[in-house]
């Protein structure tokens, strides 16, 4: 069953509209709470929380939303794999409380905690003692992902910031780049479609594809039941948006029916000091058709 969505009025969408931000319940840096006041102080009206294989900080997020007057969409964001390559679809209006999304965050947090263990034996090995224990209190009750490791690197003494952490043991190919097989692409859709949600890929210009590359994961995404783009994340190059703009025209043009990919956007909001990623920093284009038109006008997605 389908979330029950508040009417998105005129002047919810025609504010400013992120669909793609983090609490403490994944890897960003403020709780729910906090997250949609801030988000409220950046005049923002229309908030997803998108929390990394997650739905925990959601009946949090709700009740600030409602104190603050922000219009809320329960979301996620799922790892998933394309091929090889590890992608990530947001769901947009879903149902937090689906088995089918519940099911999904288990098989992830199963793979999640696997990876965290070996990420701490492998740090362990190099000298870092106590990492796998230092990244859980940094998690909490959330899931534990590398940039709780990178903060207790910090915190610790072993590493001047987040971004040395990354570069010398937990970007790609270094000691704590542990591969995992996420669930598939389609099958990580159709989870989505099952929770009554819209499925979204997050950020295609952050997995460092070719042009051509780029172009089949569209096409795939599209074939494979996806409802929409993340044409535009953060403050974002005007020519990387016409980048994707363009190659989204050769794979069906953004908005329409039959399939066609409607426009998404949102800040990927983890910390306040990521000027780039600022809660409501993110605008779409003109000439787009937008995600929230399958809620505000009544559309419907095939299930």
């Amino acid at each position: 069953m389908a979330h029950s969505l508040p009417q998105l009025t005129d002047e919810t969408v025609t504010g400013q509209v992120d669909l793609h931000c983090h609490s403490t319940a994944s890897d960003g840096i403020l709780s729910p709470e906090a997250l949609v006041s801030r988000a409220k102080s950046a005049g923002v009206t229309l908030l997803a929380l998108t929390d990394h294989d997650t739905v925990a900080g959601f009946a949090e997020a709700h009740a600030a939303a409602v104190k603050e007057g922000v219009t809320l969409l329960p979301g996620i964001e799922l790892t998933a794999c394309w091929g090889r390559r590890v992608v990530h679809i947001v769901g947009l209006n879903i149902d937090p409380a689906s088995t089918a999304i519940a099911d999904a965050i288990a098989a992830r947090d199963r793979l999640r905690h696997a990876r965290a263990v070996e990420i701490g034996a492998r740090l362990e090995k190099r000298g870092f003692s106590g990492a796998l224990e230092g990244a859980r209190q940094h998690a909490g009750d959330g899931v534990i992902g590398r940039p709780h490791f990178a903060r207790w690197l910090v915190e610790a003494g072993h590493l001047p910031d987040e971004a040395k952490a990354f570069k010398r043991y937990l970007g790609a190919g270094k000691a704590g780049d542990v591969a995992v097989v996420w669930p598939d692409m389609v099958d990580t859709i159709a989870s989505i479609h099952a929770a009554g949600g819209a499925a979204v890929l997050a950020h295609p210009l952050k997995y460092g594809l070719t042009r051509t590359r780029l172009q089949s994961l569209l096409g795939e995404f599209q074939d494979g039941g996806g409802d929409a783009v993340e044409v535009v994340c953060g403050q974002q190059n005007p020519v990387q948006t016409r980048e994707i703009l363009s190659l989204l025209e050769r794979v069906g043009e953004v908005g329409g029916t039959g399939g066609r990919l409607l426009a998404s956007l949102g800040s990927d909001f983890h910390q306040p000091d990521q000027p780039w990623r600022a809660l409501g920093s993110a605008r779409l284009p003109a000439g787009v058709e937008p995600v929230w038109n399958l809620w505000q006008t009544g559309a419907t997605q095939d299930q």
